[in-house]
């Protein structure tokens, strides 16, 4: 099977300075959008989604990814894939700055002078690890919508398999680069952390590292790249504005590819930086039991005013790469492999322990009750069911507002009393309840409802 994916970075919403610069990151978007549309359905393979490799806003600011949620819904539209189809890492511009005072810019510094150990000593902490992740509170949302969460302990993120063949699969892991930026320029000064430089290894899945910042941007880079030859096949970064592709020969079978993106909507166009993308094909080569890639690297064509495909990055090399694959060689080959039907699935309950009434009898226990994955409730409804539940989830969170979201809760009856500050993970747990008690069709009557009401303000 062929797993294709649209790969964007630096899309840098809520970067324009001025109309004319709007107007022309606007026009190059929906032109993106177009090409996408036209050569994905080139391909034979199957479009499973888009590759977001960070600065998915320019401020992390919650209006930013409204913008963002908008366009990528045309995009995956266009593309043929699901809305929620989307694996994304944060980058620096996901931060929002205003939340780093004098005190959090100590933290991150003591952490960048101390290293590992400074690290980890702030992330074993609770009140310093809540302290961290505040800078990111607009993108957690964002992120949990599209069943990316952001570990809040320092550690990776991980998508479930992608099955290239019987026995032979891909995982994307997610890594947060970010997580130390202040609001200062700091490559080769961030860290990953042990947490997140150790990779997982698993007999017949190649993992596919998606980082916003390239390996040069770490003080534990070395330590990292360790990891990266032993256990990865393919490391994805952005950041740089330019982009690049080297196959790393890590030893005779095994091959790393690093793929570094270009932006989507750069800082400033000029003759080195413009509009570039990328369309990444993954499938399993029987002959040589491992994994392919082609890249389909797309740049704006100043001169035509659309995008063309980028010849000079691929610098004459073939656009499908063959990387040696000791994952896959490690597992019995596909034609030995019995294949187990998928088990049904089944939405779980889960406790909900900071609201009153119905939704828990313990009483509110704070601000920031429930970080768990927003996935830890489903273990397997049906796919068509699953999926109707997560586009549904996507509506409700970027067309409400928080003040019309605790409404709806309180219309559909998944609770009685709200104490205190919900958050992004609380709030989507309880969509999930009013989505087993009330049923789509109640949800989408409050929804047009609150639709139309907006719509007799303007008016």
């Amino acid at each position: 099977m062929k797993a294709v994916f649209v790969h964007l970075s630096d899309i840098h919403f809520g970067q324009e300075k001025d109309g004319g610069t709007g107007a022309e990151n606007a026009d190059a978007k929906r032109r993106l959008i177009e090409d996408a549309r036209a050569e994905v359905s080139k391909l034979d393979g199957k479009v499973h989604g888009v590759i977001l490799t960070g600065d998915i806003s320019y401020s992390g600011k919650p209006d930013e990814y409204t913008s963002a949620a908008q366009w990528l819904a045309r995009l995956t539209d266009a593309i043929g894939c699901e809305r929620t189809d989307i694996q994304m890492v944060p980058g620096n511009h996901d931060i929002d700055r205003a939340k780093i005072t004098n005190a959090i810019d100590s933290i991150l510094f003591s952490i960048r002078e101390g290293g590992d150990e400074w690290l980890d000593r702030h992330l074993d902490n609770a009140t310093d690890c809540q302290v961290l992740y505040e800078r990111f509170d607009a993108y957690k949302g964002f992120a949990l919508d599209y069943r990316c969460e952001l570990d809040l302990n320092g550690d990776i993120s991980m998508s479930a398999t992608l099955e290239l063949a019987p026995g032979r699969a891909i995982r994307f892991v997610r890594l947060n680069s970010a997580l130390i930026c202040s609001s200062r320029k700091e490559d080769g000064k961030l860290i990953l952390g042990a947490r997140q430089r150790l990779l997982p290894l698993e007999e017949g899945v190649e993992i596919v590292v998606l980082s916003h910042h390239p390996l040069s941007s770490f003080q534990d880079s070395e330590k990292a790249r360790g990891y990266l030859r032993g256990r990865a096949r393919v490391f994805i970064s952005g950041h740089e504005h330019f982009p690049n592709l080297e196959i790393v020969d890590v030893e005779d079978g095994c091959q790393l590819m690093m793929l570094a993106a270009g932006a989507t909507s750069p800082d400033q166009i000029d003759d080195k930086y413009t509009y570039k993308y990328n369309i990444l094909t993954f499938e399993y080569d029987e002959a040589s039991d491992a994994l392919a890639v082609s890249v389909n690297p797309r740049t704006w064509d100043g001169s035509m005013a659309r995008f063309r495909r980028d010849d000079e990055f691929m610098g004459g090399r073939q656009e499908r790469q063959l990387l040696g694959s000791p994952n896959f060689r490690a597992a019995p080959k596909p034609s030995n492999v019995e294949r187990v039907p998928a088990a049904p699935v089944a939405l779980v309950e889960e406790p909900l322990t900071a609201v009153t009434g119905q939704a828990a009898a313990d009483g509110p226990v704070g601000d920031a009750a429930i970080e768990a994955p927003d996935t830890a409730d489903i273990d397997a409804v049906e796919a068509g069911a699953l999926q109707n539940m997560r586009d549904l989830q996507l509506r409700f969170f970027q067309d409400l507002s928080q003040s019309e979201r605790l409404t709806a809760f309180m219309d559909f009856s998944v609770v009685t009393q709200i104490r205190g500050k919900l958050d992004h993970a609380m709030e989507r747990r309880l969509f999930r309840r009013a989505f087993r008690q009330v049923g789509v069709a109640r949800i989408e009557e409050f929804l047009n409802a609150a639709k139309s009401q907006k719509g007799e303000i303007k008016a």
